[in-house]
């Protein structure tokens, strides 16, 4: 999910430099002069980006803090912060000014003397928002901490998702790995990818693949002892001739409570896809047109 940047018009120019900034970590933003169209509803369009960002980035100034649009923005954020029970809303101080005051407890980015100092603090706080590495699903029942890396080794691009679940209120947690190795197509494929500074979209398209590939509901394990169990199967392109060996491993740690567990893989790789294509921000219209000239280049 996008992160939504609320702000005076007025501070345009400085919202552009930072919202560029954050599009270069691969943050995805949502600005309004960037989303709009002509005919758009205004205030439909802007509700809908505020309920489903990840974070709202306020920028305080002298004009926004008198904004009454701004205060509506902020004061939404403010409700799904009650409502979550998370941290929502980010204050970004461009200047000197009045700050709203349930926004004074708040740690805020300061960017009115140096912004790249600023720049850093708010990279930080969206971090946790943004990553493709790393990140957590949460249900009430459970919660799925997951961690994702990946490197050429032999000559071939590997990718490995590591995944730790603690079922709430009992005593054991699954432990899981998911190794991704590809052949020699699907490795200079992402090679090209990353050579334009595109690795990131095509490890998600890879992560997605395999997700696809489990949505038989096949995909589970019944562990009932300590040791390891093992999957192997195999993910094929048939158009691009690009494949992966897939090895998936899980074993449960704990207390031993005399019941076999049911850990479903596929469900969550499904999730954890799911959560990186709305995390990670669309490509910009070069990037685009990038990946558009190498899918031509790269087909057979």
């Amino acid at each position: 999910m996008p992160i939504f940047i609320s702000y005076s018009h007025s501070d345009s120019e400085f919202v552009d430099k930072l919202a560029a900034n954050l599009v270069k970590h691969k943050a995805r933003v949502w600005v309004d002069r960037w989303e709009l169209n002509v005919g758009d509803s205004l205030i439909d369009r802007i509700q809908s980006a505020i309920q489903t960002a990840s974070a709202l980035v306020v920028i305080l100034s002298k004009a926004s803090v008198e904004s009454e649009w701004c205060k509506k923005e902020l004061n939404a954020g403010l409700i799904r912060e009650l409502e979550e029970r998370r941290v929502v809303v980010l204050p970004v101080l461009r200047e000197t000014c009045d700050i709203p005051i349930f926004l004074r407890e708040k740690m805020y980015a300061d960017f009115r003397s140096n912004f790249d100092a600023g720049l850093n603090t708010i990279l930080e706080a969206v971090a946790r928002v943004t990553s493709e590495a790393l990140g957590r699903l949460e249900t009430p029942e459970w919660h799925t901490d997951w961690s994702i890396d990946w490197e050429i080794r032999e000559g071939l691009f590997f990718l490995r998702l590591t995944m730790v679940e603690q079922a709430k209120d009992h005593p054991y947690t699954v432990l899981s790995e998911l190794e991704a190795r590809a052949n020699e197509v699907a490795t200079a494929r992402y090679l090209n990818f990353q050579e334009k500074n595109l690795g990131w979209f095509e490890r998600l398209a890879v992560i997605e693949m395999i997700a696809a590939s489990m949505s038989d509901g096949k995909h589970q394990f019944i562990i009932d002892d300590q040791f390891p169990q093992v999957r192997n199967f195999s993910v094929r392109d048939q158009k691009l001739g690009a494949s992966f060996g897939i090895k998936v491993t899980a074993r449960r740690l704990g207390e031993d409570t005399g019941k076999a567990i049911f850990f479903d893989y596929g469900n969550q790789i499904k999730q954890i896809s799911e959560g990186l294509r709305e995390t990670l921000r669309e490509p910009t219209t070069d990037e685009q047109m990038a990946i558009d000239r190498l899918r031509k280049t790269l087909r057979p």
